[in-house]
C-alpha cells in the first residue's frame, strides 16, 4: 500500500524512514489535546471567514467536518492513522477527507508551532482551574476538622521533639494557610497561561490579514502574545505551573509525613479508616498508611518533571525546536499526579479520626510547658536568659529524678528559684499554655476561633 505523503513533504524526494516516524511521533500522548485542537481550529476558521480569507461555504464545510471529528473522538470511534505524527495532523487529515478541498484551507495563517502552544495553553488553563477547585476541596476538609477540634490540645514539635502545646485546630490551619498560598501562586500563574499565541505562525507572524484579537475573544483569552518569536518558542508558563505544582506537592508530602508518623503505633494520634489503608501480604496485623506514603513518593515525580522541563529549555536557540515536543509528557504527568493526590488526601482526611485523649497526654508530657515557666519568671522581672537557665536546670533535675514539672514540690522549685510561689504551678498546665499564646497568629483558642471566622468572612 502506498504510504500517504506528509503535509510538509513537498520538498522531500524520499519517504520518511519508518524508524524516524516512530521516533518523532507524539500522537501516542498528545491526542489528549484533541478537544482544544478542534476548539482552536473552529475559532481560527470563523476568523478566516470573517476576514474573507475563506468563503462562508468553506467555513460551513470546515466547521461541520470538525464537529463530526470531535464527536467521533469523544465517542472513542476515531481511527488514528499510523501516518499521522501528531494530533494536529490527525485532525487535519481527517478534516480534508471529510470536508474535501475546503479542509486544506484551514491551516491558512497558522503553523503547528503556534497551534500546539495554543492547545497546551487551553488545556493547562482548564486543568489549573480544576486543580484550584481540588485545593479548595482539601482546604474545606481541613477547615471542617479544625472547626471540630479547637478545644483539643496537641503536642507541637520542632526537630521532631516535643516543643510546646498547641490547639489541634491551630495545627490543622497551618496546612490550610500553606494551601492558600499554593492556590494564590496557581491563580497568578493562570494570568500568564491565559495568553493567546495563535497568529504567531511559525515564528514571524503572517502576511495574511488575520484578526488575532477576534480569535482571542472567541477562545476566551484576555490577552494575545505580543512577540511572535516568543509565542512559539518559550514554555515558561508550563515551567511556572510545574514549579507551583512542585511547591504544592511539597506541602502535601509534609502533611503525608505527619499522617504516617501520627498513625504509627509509637504515636497513635490518629486512626485512618480501613477503606483508606492497606495490609501486608505476610503480616496479618498490619494496617499501612499507603495513601500518605504514595503521596509522599509521587512528590518526587513532580520534582523530576520540573527538572526535565528546565533541562529541555535551558539550551534551546530561538525559536521553535523539536525538543519542545518533550514538554507534554512531564506536563500531563504533573497534572494527573497533582489531581490524584489532592483527591485521595481529601477523602482520606475526611475519614481520619483524631484521638483527643492520646494527643492531650502527649501534650502534657516531655516538659512542653518549660517555655511557659521561663516566660513566667521573665514576667517576674527575671532576665529571660537567666530564666531560661533556671528552667533548664529544673528540667535537668526532673530528668534525673524521673519527675515531671507538675509533680515538683514548691521546695524543690525553690532550689532553683528561691522566690517561687504557688502561682508558678499555673504556667505548667498545657491547656493554659495554649490559651496564653495570644500574640497575633498564636495558638490560643481565641485566636484560632477568630481566624476561622475571618476565613469564613473572606469566602462570602
Amino acid at each position: 500500500m502506498k504510504r500517504q505523503r506528509k503535509a510538509w513533504g513537498g520538498r522531500f524526494a524520499e519517504s520518511t524512514n519508518r524508524l524516524v516516524e516512530e521516533f518523532t511521533a507524539s500522537i501516542g500522548f498528545d491526542r489528549r489535546l484533541f478537544r482544544y485542537d478542534i476548539e482552536g481550529s473552529m475559532a481560527h476558521c470563523r476568523m478566516l471567514a470573517r476576514q474573507r480569507i475563506i468563503s462562508r461555504a468553506d467555513e460551513k464545510a470546515i466547521l461541520a467536518g470538525l464537529k463530526s471529528i470531535l464527536a467521533d473522538m469523544e465517542a472513542g470511534h476515531f481511527r488514528y492513522s499510523e501516518e499521522c505524527e501528531d494530533i494536529h495532523m490527525a485532525i487535519e487529515q481527517a478534516l480534508i477527507t471529510r470536508a474535501g478541498h475546503a479542509g486544506g484551507k484551514l491551516h491558512t495563517g497558522r503553523s503547528r508551532n503556534d497551534q500546539v502552544s495554543l492547545d497546551v495553553r487551553m488545556y493547562l488553563r482548564d486543568e489549573a482551574r480544576e486543580i484550584l477547585g481540588c485545593i479548595t476541596g482539601l482546604q474545606s476538609v481541613i477547615m471542617g476538622l479544625a472547626e471540630g477540634h479547637i478545644d483539643v490540645i496537641a503536642p507541637g514539635y520542632t526537630h521532631l521533639q516535643k516543643a510546646q502545646p498547641v490547639s489541634l485546630a491551630h495545627y490543622l490551619l497551618a496546612w490550610w494557610e500553606m494551601l492558600s498560598r499554593d492556590a494564590a501562586r496557581l491563580q497568578e500563574c493562570l494570568t500568564r497561561i491565559n495568553v493567546m499565541p495563535l497568529g504567531a505562525a511559525a515564528l514571524a507572524g503572517t502576511g495574511i490579514p488575520i484578526d488575532r484579537t477576534y480569535t482571542a475573544k472567541l477562545l476566551g483569552f484576555p490577552a494575545i502574545a505580543k512577540n511572535s518569536m516568543d509565542a512559539v518558542s518559550d514554555r515558561d508558563f508550563i515551567i511556572e505551573f510545574i514549579s507551583d505544582a512542585a511547591i504544592l506537592m511539597m506541602h502535601l508530602s509534609r502533611l503525608s509525613e505527619d499522617i504516617v508518623i501520627w498513625a504509627s503505633g509509637e504515636f497513635g494520634f490518629i486512626e485512618i479508616a480501613d477503606a483508606f489503608t492497606t495490609g501486608s501480604s505476610i503480616m496479618p496485623q498490619k494496617k499501612n498508611p499507603d495513601v500518605a506514603e504514595l503521596v509522599r513518593g509521587k512528590t518526587g515525580r513532580v520534582y523530576g518533571n520540573l527538572m526535565a522541563l528546565l533541562t529541555i529549555m535551558k539550551g534551546l536557540p530561538m525559536t521553535y525546536n523539536r525538543d519542545l515536543q518533550e514538554d507534554k509528557e512531564p506536563l500531563f504527568d504533573t497534572v494527573d499526579t497533582v489531581k490524584a493526590c489532592l483527591a485521595v488526601l481529601s477523602k482520606m482526611l475526611a475519614h481520619t479520626t483524631f484521638r483527643a485523649d492520646v494527643l492531650a497526654r502527649a501534650a502534657e508530657a516531655g516538659f512542653t510547658t518549660a517555655t511557659d515557666m521561663a516566660e513566667f519568671l521573665a514576667g517576674k522581672g527575671v532576665p529571660f536568659r537567666d530564666a531560661h537557665r533556671i528552667v533548664g536546670a529544673v528540667v535537668g533535675y526532673c530528668v534525673r529524678e524521673k519527675k515531671d514539672l507538675k509533680s515538683l514540690s514548691l521546695g524543690e522549685i525553690r532550689r532553683f528559684y528561691r522566690d517561687a510561689g504557688e502561682d508558678i504551678y499555673a504556667c505548667m498546665d498545657a491547656r493554659r499554655s495554649v490559651d496564653m499564646k495570644v500574640s497575633a497568629g498564636g495558638t490560643s483558642r481565641r485566636n484560632v476561633a477568630a481566624r476561622i471566622r475571618e476565613i469564613a468572612r473572606q469566602k462570602k
